[in-house]
């Protein structure tokens, strides 16, 4: 696909009328806002992903990685004495046995902070990432709690080193191997349609930015499910089995759902919250879109409109038109 034709793509951006605004000053679905009503005083929480940093999750993982050899030599030191009561050489067998797995976690945190910062894949690379998922990641969690970093902070900087390591390792993926996956929380909270269970029952009014999700799923020939908890997205997941998803949401959710599908990869977008968590969220679809064009095994036409259907010659009737007959 042409650099051109590429330009040529304009997402629908319905979200743009979604920030908190003045009071008296339109809303996000076009009603004044004014102190005391939806969304007055709400602070924003959100923020983009790109000021997330690297090198609180590099700190946290090097912590980790030290304070676990220190137990595990703590752990083969105290004990020693009696150790050798039992035989003489069973002291050598623990400290070879506790020696690797220190040796193993070094490893394994050395080579995930390599890959962080030359941003390239290494032999070795999903295994490291599953450690940062599910071994590193609660204890990064129990450290930074100690050192007075909020876990705010911690998510946002995983979510980031996870987006970096799965474009580094994830293979191209055909789109209908690709799902977007999206909470429920971005469809708007006055709209009587539901589409928990089917996405094209949206009548596309454009008061949320699911009109536009909606419109690069078609675009790109992708799935989009949404889910409204994590019980449900993990249904989702095992029922449609995907090659890689694109999820989108808070910090909190994302963190637990990729660590909920691993191995599969799992590339985050934040979520905006200009009126705060869990309603009326947006979120930008540029990010999406970027997303969907690193992933997708490039194919003709994907993300070009479908051509304009030439109309039959004068006489002759459409065929299949029973409206004609």
């Amino acid at each position: 696909m042409t650099e051109r034709k590429l330009k040529e793509i304009k997402p629908v951006t319905p979200g743009a009328t979604r920030a908190p605004n003045a009071p008296g000053t339109p809303g996000a679905h076009g009603t004044p806002v004014t102190p005391g009503a939806h969304g007055a005083g709400v602070k924003d929480i959100s923020a983009p992903l790109d000021t997330a940093r690297k090198r609180l999750f590099i700190g946290l993982i090097a912590a980790s990685s030290l304070l676990l050899s220190l137990l595990l030599v703590l752990g083969w030191g105290i004990p020693y004495i009696g150790f050798s009561n039992i035989h003489p050489s069973v002291p050598y067998i623990a400290a070879i046995i506790f020696g690797l797995i220190i040796l193993t976690i070094s490893w394994a945190a050395f080579g995930l902070v390599l890959q962080i910062l030359t941003n390239r894949r290494l032999p070795g690379a999903g295994k490291t990432r599953g450690m940062a998922i599910k071994f590193f990641l609660p204890l990064m969690e129990l450290i930074a709690r100690a050192c007075g970093i909020s876990a705010f902070e911690v998510r946002r900087s995983f979510i980031k080193v996870n987006n970096e390591l799965v474009q580094n390792m994830a293979h191209t993926q055909p789109p209908e191997k690709i799902l977007i996956l999206l909470p429920h929380c971005l469809q708007w909270s006055g709209c009587g349609i539901r589409i928990n269970n089917r996405v094209e029952n949206c009548k596309r009014c454009g008061k949320c930015c699911m009109a536009g999700i909606i419109e690069l799923g078609e675009r790109y020939g992708v799935g989009i499910a949404i889910a409204t908890g994590g019980t449900i997205a993990r249904r989702i997941v095992v029922e449609r089995r995907p090659g890689l998803i694109v999820a989108v949401a808070c910090e909190r959710d994302l963190s637990s759902g990729i660590q909920d599908t691993y191995p599969l990869p799992v590339f985050g977008v934040l979520n905006e919250r200009p009126f705060g968590p869990c309603c009326d969220t947006t979120v930008p679809l540029d990010k999406v879109e970027e997303a969907l064009r690193c992933f997708i095994k490039p194919q003709n036409n994907i993300g070009e409109a479908p051509p304009p259907q030439t109309p039959p010659p004068k006489g002759m009737m459409p065929f299949g038109n029973p409206g004609n007959l």
